[in-house]
């Protein structure tokens, strides 16, 4: 056998490096990749659309591996932490290293005279992802109704909003140290928060206001220099691009339900001075879920179609579904929809961006979609969980 070195050798090993293949038949194992869900089992929904309060007490946290195999996700661990499928499905979040989980409980259910009803909450969890299994090591006590949260992609910054605060709280990150550093007055409700890439702005959705607020970020330094962008109807759902050049936005319609008529996906210009909402795309039914692919070229709505609405209701549908979004420059084009099952809420992408999981809140469990070239279909492939999703999201990678 000829044994070469130099230039050549070099460049066939990084060849058979990229195919998974170092020599000898040997293929680099798979690496794990972690997603967290937050399963609620306090709320549920009867015929007539009315909403039924159970007890607290068994809601879970599932962290799961998707890396090792993308088409059977494995849990690594079971954690029994209280969260709600009230306000969007970003209340958690997983740092880019994969070594802490943010998770923020907004509201608890009481009883009182024998009536249930959900107070918010102030509690924000922290988990350890580098033990097995994971476990808590922290509760802070941030803003009153915690919900959408986001970590930046140096993985020393996380950002929550306060739904009944009117504010955004700024935490820093440093090892497994979470601290409370300073919280922004944003002056209405806001439901999701959500970095650049560059770390240095962020978004808030004013959720009843219908506009985005822009966030200057310098170090821990947050400011809100009250410039707003006038998205659609209901804006509960926050993303950016990888290049930072668009965000988009998921414009509900109904404060947070479906009601037959159809919504947007608004496209926020990020380049231009100052930065402005350049288009609206008409996604479908209660668009709440929502997730930009790692690779920039695509992003999936989640729409609700009315399926934990009245089953009289002319838009009640068994099934929601997950509309699929183009993206090429500053255009965003509505792709094709697939049908999943009952109240599909969080959406989460491989890193790799080949696989997309949407956490279904009625069926208690997780489709598993693939992109083929540019369109989503389902792979067939279910997970069942342990509760009913309320939310879900993979490692920071944009």
């Amino acid at each position: 056998m000829t044994h070469r070195s130099g230039p050549l050798a070099a460049l066939t090993f990084a060849l058979l490096a990229a195919t998974g293949c170092t020599g000898m038949g040997q293929r680099t194992p798979p690496q794990r990749e972690l997603m967290i869900v937050a399963n609620d089992e306090k709320q549920a929904w009867d015929d007539a659309g009315r909403v039924l309060l159970s007890a607290p007490g068994r809601d879970t946290v599932q962290v799961l591996d998707i890396g090792t195999d993308p088409l059977a996700p494995k849990s690594l661990g079971t954690l029994d932490l209280p969260n709600t499928i009230a306000g969007p499905p970003t209340n958690l979040a997983i740092t880019p290293g994969e070594t802490l989980a943010l998770v923020a409980n907004s509201l608890n259910v009481i009883e009182e005279n024998g009536v249930r009803r959900q107070v918010p909450d102030d509690r924000l969890f922290v988990i350890d992802l580098t033990t097995t299994p994971p476990k808590l090591i922290d509760t802070l006590r941030i803003g009153k109704q915690p919900s959408g949260l986001s970590i930046n992609r140096a993985g020393n910054l996380a950002l929550v909003a306060n739904r009944a605060d009117n504010s955004v709280s700024v935490l820093r990150i440093a090892g497994k140290q979470v601290t409370l550093v300073d919280t922004v007055a944003i002056g209405e409700s806001v439901a999701h928060v959500r970095f650049t890439p560059d770390g240095k702005r962020a978004l808030a959705a004013k959720f009843p206001g219908h506009k985005i607020a822009l966030l200057d970020v310098a170090g821990e330094k947050v400011t809100y220099n009250k410039v707003d962008l006038a998205a659609g109807l209901w804006p509960y759902n926050v993303d950016v691009t990888p290049d930072g050049r668009l965000a988009l936005t998921a414009d509900n319609g109904n404060s947070g339900a479906a009601d037959g008529q159809v919504d947007t996906v608004s496209v926020i210009d990020l380049e231009a001075t100052p930065p402005r909402v350049v288009d609206k795309v008409v996604v479908g039914d209660g668009p709440e879920g929502l997730a930009v692919s790692p690779s920039g070229r695509h992003a999936a709505a989640v729409l609700l179609r009315g399926s934990n609405s009245a089953k009289s209701a002319f838009f009640y549908n068994r099934n929601g579904s997950v509309v699929l979004l183009k993206i090429e420059g500053r255009k965003v084009t509505r792709g094709n929809e697939v049908e999943v099952r009952g109240l599909p809420e969080g959406a989460v992408w491989s890193a790799d961006g080949k696989y997309l999981y949407v956490g279904n809140f009625i069926d208690q469990d997780i489709t598993i979609l693939r992109m083929d070239g540019d369109t989503l279909v389902n792979t067939g492939k279910s997970f069942a969980l342990q509760g009913h999703p309320a939310a879900m999201r993979g490692r920071v990678t944009h």
